[in-house]
């Protein structure tokens, strides 16, 4: 026998490995909320897909949160107590990070006053095998008055108005920016095989965090517009400004600031295509007014198209400039683009709705 077909022969000899059950890790950060989590984690055990493990972060110096994760005696539950305070927007941050200590397939964050529905984590992997991602943003119910007597959830999703469902490249997904924040933490699902960093590595605004994570995807990634999660609307409940030593004012101008410096850097790399698609694009579910104001309020373009009335346009270009004169910059911020921006975005494929034809344009 030649020794080609000795190796040939040898190489059909060695049995295929089996393939595994993808394993999922979900990340939940928590402070002080132990009725909250008891139900995020109840949310957890309830999943169809139950190949999964979670790290729950309590960063209550106190514990609080030790004592639901032992009332659950679930082995996949794992507790750890932050080893200093972090505030919600580093403990959250963490739950980002590429460290991969359960050599997990797939990975999700679910904060603690958030629920998961039973097919969230399955939805997740199909959506990825499916369309061939390794990012999915997935839309969730809204619940008003969460954990109190009066809790009622909205028969709409928070990505409802702003998106249209399909897959979308990461140029376009930018160009949401300069409207809303871009993602949602508990709505994000990705593999260990995504070149994105979402981590975004240092402490700010926890709704700014969201708009440097969408800054920081570079690959397609799928928008799924049948909710599969719950996403609590606390309003004045909410924990995540804690740390932040800033008045409310304060916080808000430096906020909006920081938001307006990082629009005119998605609007300087956009291309002419782009921006002057933008109104237009189907990508996204905006009104057209909506898109306006948001150029008008960063300086972007007085008033796009004549959308606005020049009254409209006037009063934004107004607050725009306020906001430009009294807001600080967070001194991370220029840093952060500069290494965010040299990781070059993965080839364009634009934005095709999930039933269209092979047809489908792809230009962005």
């Amino acid at each position: 026998m030649s020794a080609a077909k000795e190796a040939s022969t040898d190489r059909l000899s060695v049995p295929a490995r089996a393939e595994r059950t993808p394993l999922v890790h979900v990340r939940t950060p928590t402070y002080r909320r132990p009725e909250a989590l008891r139900r995020c984690l109840e949310s957890i055990r309830a999943q169809v897909w139950r190949n999964w493990v979670c790290d729950v972060f309590d960063d209550d110096m106190q514990g609080s949160a030790r004592s639901v994760v032992a009332e659950l005696d679930d082995s996949r539950i794992r507790y750890t107590r932050n080893p200093g305070q972090k505030f919600a927007s580093r403990n959250i941050d963490q739950c980002f990070s590429r460290q991969n200590p359960h050599d997990a397939d797939y990975f999700c964050i679910i904060e603690d006053d958030n629920a998961m529905l039973p097919e969230y984590m399955a939805q997740g992997i199909e959506d990825c095998r499916r369309h061939k991602v390794e990012i999915v943003l997935r839309n969730q119910f809204v619940e008003l008055e969460s954990a109190s007597e009066r809790a009622r959830l909205l028969d709409c999703g928070v990505l409802d108005e702003r998106y249209r469902e399909g897959v979308m490249s990461p140029q376009t997904l930018r160009m949401a920016l300069l409207v809303f924040h871009g993602v949602s933490n508990s709505g994000l699902f990705w593999s260990r095989r995504a070149r994105s960093d979402l981590e975004v590595g240092y402490a700010c605004n926890v709704t700014f965090a969201e708009h440097l994570r969408t800054f920081s995807i570079r690959e397609p990634i799928f928008i799924g517009l049948e909710p599969k999660a719950v996403w609590a609307d606390n309003g004045a409940g909410s924990t995540r400004n804690n740390g932040l030593k800033k008045s409310e004012i304060r916080r808000e101008l430096d906020l909006k600031r920081n938001i307006v410096e990082l629009q005119g850097v998605v609007w300087h790399d956009a291309t002419v295509a782009q921006r002057a698609g933008f109104l237009s694009n189907s990508a996204f579910h905006f009104s057209a007014e909506a898109r306006a104001e948001g150029l008008a309020k960063a300086h972007l373009a007085a008033n796009a198209g004549g959308t606005l009335s020049s009254r409209r346009a006037a009063e934004l270009y107004a607050r725009g400039a306020l906001i430009r004169l009294a807001g600080r910059l967070e001194a991370e911020l220029p840093g952060f683009i500069r290494e965010r921006r040299l990781l070059e975005p993965a080839p364009a494929q634009g934005y095709c709705a999930s039933n269209a034809g092979p047809d489908c344009a792809t230009s962005a």
